[in-house]
């Protein structure tokens, strides 16, 4: 039976199962879904034997627990001459709020116009049952020649903080020969994509303080240094008219984009006219050499994610605050640490404030970027799984985003990690009416199948 056969007989199945892990409201971020989280995890751990893991256990963590799934071809142990693949995704999803702007109840799947609608129905419950089902397919049919072994954890949306303790813990336990994750998204249903890059992250909290108290503008104004006006200075010094970022060293680990990779950016589908007014403005801004494409996915960036301070509400009042605010963040690129980074940002705005006020900047979190290359046999075999399923050969694109626990696995495990990603920017995750394309997400399974059974071909 070939597998577009099996999805055709299984579809119902399929469905009702995708909807049993859709229906338990496993919200990591809110304390009242504590419950939810350990109900997913019981849930997965079921699907998982059921698809044909040999072994699955719940494994407690310092925060909600993992599901781990073990599978080896006849149920002997694991050969050093067969191939470990550790699948990867997390059962965690999104609060829906506002509940009032979704078409129908989030936690009840709804389909629509070949899609279907649900809190987590893409991100990443459809993902990870795309590669549950590929496994299914493959290991009942006595067609899976590697080992596969699954973690899926309940802590992606708020950081995955138990996640690097846990991988250190359990190193013996998911060493592998490559990770592939589906928790990424294409360039668009005709133009197939694999994600061969993240950026990495790094975030602060600025604190400029001045006079011991708020004081009247009109006695003190002109006097005393304001401590918004400060902030505001400080920030406006760390890009200069080139895009470029100022910070000492900032650009000492940053490696170039290949040629070859500027080649394959420029081939994407991309209009900057419908770009900018996609977002309704009337010209773009970045690094002075680099194209839109590039300065989002390959280059490094510096945003001001919120900034505060004195009187904001009704009315007016004259005040000169004593205090200013900021939350600003780096995306980086891989080779950059993200803690060197962050020591040389905190450095730099201590050496840029002016006198008159006190800075104090607080690291808050930050993770590595990750870069994939096209060349090893489990790319060539996701690459090949594409092509099939889509019919046509997919992409190479960096994202412009960061998913920390990506680069953590690499330190930790020593292994790379294929992004096989089936999301669309019109699926909405984590926003009202969050969907998936049932097209797209039966073709994944096919192109996961189809990596299978080419990743364990070269081994």
């Amino acid at each position: 039976m070939s597998i577009n056969e099996y999805i055709a007989a299984h579809r119902e199945r399929f469905m009702d199962e995708w909807a049993s892990l859709i229906r338990i409201p496993s919200v990591s971020c809110q304390a009242e879904h504590k419950a939810d989280m350990l109900r997913c995890a019981e849930q997965w751990k079921k699907l998982l034997l059921e698809a044909g893991c040999q072994k699955a256990d719940i494994l407690p963590s310092n925060g909600n627990p993992f599901v781990y799934g073990e599978y080896t071809p006849n149920g002997s142990s694991p050969a050093e001459t067969r191939p470990t693949v550790l699948v990867y995704a997390h059962y965690d999803v999104m609060p829906v709020e506002p509940l009032e702007q979704w078409k129908s109840d989030p936690w009840e799947p709804s389909m629509r116009d070949g899609r279907l609608y649900a809190r987590g129905a893409d991100d990443d419950k459809g993902q990870a049952m795309i590669q549950a089902k590929a496994f299914e397919y493959m290991a009942r049919t006595g067609q899976l020649n590697c080992n596969v072994k699954f973690i899926f954890e309940g802590e992606e949306e708020i950081g995955s903080p138990s996640l690097e303790a846990f991988i250190s813990d359990h190193r013996d336990l998911l060493k592998a020969d490559i990770i592939l994750v589906s928790d990424t998204s294409m360039i668009g249903k005709e133009t197939p994509s694999i994600t061969t890059g993240l950026r990495g992250l790094a975030y602060w909290q600025i604190e400029v303080d001045g006079p011991n108290r708020d004081l009247h503008s009109g006695h003190f104004g002109g006097a005393v240094k304001n401590p918004i006006n400060a902030l505001c200075e400080m920030i406006a010094q760390v890009v200069d008219k080139d895009g470029r970022i100022t910070i000492p060293g900032f650009y000492d680990d940053v490696l170039p984009i290949p040629d070859e990779e500027r080649k394959m950016i420029a081939q994407i589908p991309f209009s900057q006219d419908k770009y900018n007014a996609a977002i309704d403005v009337d010209d773009v801004f970045g690094e002075k050499g680099f194209s839109t494409l590039e300065r989002n996915s390959c280059r490094p960036s510096f945003d001001v994610c919120g900034i505060w301070g004195g009187y904001t509400g009704e009315g007016s009042k004259t005040v000169l605050p004593s205090k200013a605010f900021a939350k600003v963040s780096c995306r980086l690129v891989a080779n950059q640490d993200h803690e060197k980074i962050s020591r040389a940002f905190a450095d730099y705005m201590q050496a840029i404030a002016p006198t008159g006020v006190r800075v104090k900047v607080t690291p808050m979190h930050g993770g590595q970027g990750y870069v994939c290359p096209i060349d090893i046999p489990a790319y060539k075999a996701a690459e090949k799984g594409f092509e099939t399923a889509f019919g046509k050969r997919p992409l190479a694109a960096r994202r412009g985003g960061s998913i920390p626990i990506i680069s953590a696995f690499e330190q930790i495990l020593g292994c790379k990690t294929i992004l096989m990603g089936f999301g669309l920017e019109q699926n909405a995750i984590h926003s009202p009416n969050e969907s998936m394309d049932l097209e797209v997400w039966e073709k994944g399974i096919v192109a996961v199948t189809e990596f299978y059974r080419e990743y364990a071909s070269k081994h």
